[in-house]
């Protein structure tokens, strides 16, 4: 993205889309995974009523949060990347 704030070009655009889809992808599997390690007992085994609950609850609570705080860390993450302007060249001063 443009430092100065000008139009961004192709390059970046397609940058900040592969970065979004794999934020949204990256999230959507963590999520599933805790979610699954989480209540994946309660569906699977026969338990008391109240422990299947208690997992139930908890997986539906954990994986959103878990899916937002994945989005939310890889897109900063992408927005404090400064890419350099000549690729695979070192700045003279260092």
């Amino acid at each position: 993205m443009s430092a100065y704030g000008g139009r961004r070009t192709g390059a970046e655009r397609d940058a900040a889309t592969v970065e979004i889809g794999y934020a949204l992808f990256s999230a959507a599997f963590a999520a599933a995974v805790l979610f699954g390690a989480v209540a994946g007992p309660a569906l699977l085994f026969d338990l008391p009523g109240l422990l299947s609950e208690v997992l139930l609850r908890l997986g539906t609570v954990v994986a959103p949060v878990v899916f937002a705080a994945r989005v939310i860390s890889v897109l900063v993450r992408f927005r404090g990347s400064a890419q350099p302007s000549q690729p695979g060249r070192t700045n003279p001063d260092s």
